[in-house]
């Protein structure tokens, strides 16, 4: 195989990844024999709030950005005279249960892309469960592994059909497909309503709400529950095989060969395919997923069973325990935008290092209600434990240790259902470059936190997946050949019974931020009733 070479240094195969979070899109290519980052280039996406609790995107958007993403990247590496033909494969790596519906005649969007944070959906939900037995939000959990919820692509796609015409028009005339937006993009890069691929892997799919994680396929029950026409759903796939070929640009005819969501791709990246390792990744929200092998394990304490790769079309599917948290990054970009307190995202740990205590302040941050391990979307946002002595530092200390104290229900619920307590915790994502939280974080849960000195292990397990699937086979997984990541260690260093103590008064504070919502008609200050 041929190989590029960089200032005389001979260099293997490369493997791109398309990264398509919730704030930002990014374009990275990894040397497909050490892991090492060689380039990269990142687009901010711009979200829209047309309502109080709705959260949208422009699917066209965040299309452009991919494409402005690689030609940039691919620039950069003209640059560094890397040649763009060593690139073999490109994986796909995406934010989770984003919900878009376009025509399969024109390739337009038939709606904006309701973002999975999203709440509009809470009467949908409500109805859903009363039509339940026993009105249980749990009635699915045992094909989905998940409860009913806003959070879920299928109730999204049920709003949709329910409230947009050009939808429910397009499901009638058999134009309309659906996807996340993994499913979106490769359908788009492979040539769109030219031919392109209707596909999405197994991780996004078991989060959709009408997959059934043990069959690993769309369950016609589920579909009938919800409502939603078979035919619309893209084709489910293993996470690591050939699905199409770009279609155009500087990549055109690479193999798009990898697919994972972006929970699933960091813990791929993070290497944690043995029973019981789990990583955290720290972006928008929070998610913390925990491999659990071969057979999935159900959790008692509200956390979701969900499939973590299924790395070979012939190849197992690998389950894993998950406690997703809506607001972590998220609230740190709510300090900034909304309120004022910082002007730009680092400044939170200089702030919050002057003081170096909350001082008795709590927030509780449920701007989406609370997810894992409550899921209440009842809940609202909350400050509490203010008094006059409290300044903005404090405010930006509570908000770093809500992130931590979040994090620390989530590994109680996942001790308790996995049976075996976690000696450490894999972290990653955006937020982990504040060193103050990462102290936090171990002080709060009493274990070491262990960070690798490369943070982008979402893109980095993409491009595993895509760089190993048959008919590319640039990346070994075999656990000899995966390259040793250095990392850096933060130990706990305040007794456990400070810890514990904060972390009661947090739990107190929970406590007071729930049911506040409630879908009993409120004034709405005009002398009108919604």
């Amino acid at each position: 195989m041929m190989t590029a070479t960089r200032e005389g240094m001979t260099m293997g195969p490369l493997v791109a990844a398309i990264d398509q979070g919730t704030s930002s899109t990014r374009f990275l290519v990894f040397n497909a024999k050490t892991a090492e980052l060689l380039s990269h280039h990142q687009v901010e996406i711009r979200q829209s709030f047309p309502k109080e609790g709705w959260v949208e995107q422009d699917p066209k958007e965040i299309l452009q950005s991919v494409y402005d993403c690689m030609e940039r990247t691919c620039e950069k590496l003209g640059q560094l005279h890397i040649d763009v033909s060593h690139i073999k494969a490109v994986g796909v790596t995406n934010q989770r249960e984003t919900t878009l519906v376009w025509d399969k005649e024109t390739g337009e969007p038939l709606y904006n892309a309701i973002v999975w944070l999203d709440l509009r959906t809470q009467s949908t939900v409500e109805r859903l469960i009363n039509k339940t037995p026993g009105k249980s939000k749990n009635h699915l959990k045992h094909k989905t592994g998940l409860p009913i919820s806003t959070y879920f692509s299928a109730v999204k796609l049920r709003w949709l059909m329910d409230n947009v015409e050009e939808v429910a028009e397009a499901v009638l005339t058999h134009r309309a497909m659906f996807g996340t937006v993994d499913s979106w993009l490769i359908w788009c890069l492979t040539g769109g309503k030219s031919g392109g691929v209707h596909v999405t892997d197994v991780t996004n799919a078991s989060r959709t709400m009408l997959f059934n994680i043990h069959t690993l396929d769309w369950d016609p029950e589920l579909c009938r529950y919800f409502g939603v026409p078979m035919e619309i759903l893209p084709k489910v796939k293993s996470s690591s095989e050939i699905y199409g070929s770009m279609n155009s640009g500087s990549l055109a005819g690479v193999p798009i060969s990898g697919c994972l969501g972006d929970q699933s791709a960091a813990l791929v990246g993070q290497m944690c395919f043995q029973d019981g390792q789990a990583k955290n990744t720290y972006g928008t929200g929070c998610f913390l997923l925990r491999n659990t092998g071969v057979e999935p394990v159900m959790s008692d304490h509200g956390l979701l069973t969900t499939i973590a790769y299924k790395l070979g079309k012939d190849a197992p599917a690998y389950y894993a325990l998950e406690g997703s948290v809506a607001i972590a990054g998220a609230v740190v970009r709510w300090l900034k935008d909304n309120m004022g307190i910082i002007r730009s995202s680092s400044e939170i740990e200089k702030l919050a290092g002057e003081v170096g205590s909350s001082y008795g302040c709590y927030f509780v941050p449920a701007f989406s209600g609370l997810y894992a391990p409550y899921w209440e979307p009842s809940a609202r946002g909350i400050i509490c434990g203010l008094t006059q002595f409290t300044n903005r530092s404090h405010l930006a200390f509570a908000a770093l240790e809500a992130v931590c104290f979040q994090t620390r229900e989530i590994l109680d619920a996942m001790n308790q259902d996995y049976g075996v307590p976690l000696s450490q915790l894999q972290v990653d994502g955006g937020m982990t470059s504040n060193r103050l939280l990462m102290q936090l974080q171990a002080d709060i849960l009493c274990v070491p936190v262990v960070k690798p000195s490369m943070p982008e292990t979402t893109a980095l397990g993409a491009a595993m997946a895509a760089g190993a699937a048959e008919g590319v086979g640039v990346w070994s997984l075999a656990p000899g050949d995966l390259a040793a990541v250095p990392t850096e260690r933060y130990q706990p260093q305040i007794n456990t019974e400070e810890s514990e103590f904060r972390y009661a008064r947090w739990k107190k504070a929970v406590q007071k931020a729930m049911n506040w919502e409630t879908t009993e008609p409120v004034s709405n200050g005009n002398g009108t009733v919604d």
